[in-house]
């Protein structure tokens, strides 16, 4: 599956990159690197019309960093048209609030290998011999 993405968020994504929020850095800590079983998740990916926080094409999987401004009713359905849209595309979204990663963040790291191990049980089940 190839996912496109509007051009004139090339920019905007590079800066979000450059200004990601406090609870975004920590939880980037725990994506790079392929530390999460391997898997390679990228940061600030345009997607479509909008910009997912974090992406991993193999999993097809989104994750999402909420904060306080999340709670607002614009941002609310901005982010469920978004999420909207990644699930027509086959994504996965999961979202996490600031306060969850930043202070419960082994739960927001133990959902997210959970997630992980359940979709590659689901692709790669094992066969008995």
């Amino acid at each position: 599956m190839h996912i496109t993405y509007n051009q004139h968020l090339k920019e905007y994504a590079r800066n979000l990159r450059n200004k990601m929020t406090f609870a975004e850095r920590n939880l980037w800590q725990m994506l790079k690197g392929r530390q999460i079983y391997g898997f390679d998740f990228h940061r600030q990916k345009p997607i479509g019309n909008f910009i997912a926080d974090f992406y991993c094409y193999s999993l097809k999987l989104v994750i999402e960093v909420d904060g306080i401004t999340h709670e607002d009713k614009k941002v609310l359905m901005k982010d469920k048209r978004k999420d909207e849209y990644f699930a027509e595309l086959g994504l996965m979204v999961m979202r996490f609030t600031d306060d969850e990663v930043l202070g419960n963040s082994d739960l927001v790291e133990r959902r997210i290998k959970e997630y992980v191990m359940k979709k590659f049980e689901e692709t790669h089940p094992l066969t008995p011999s």
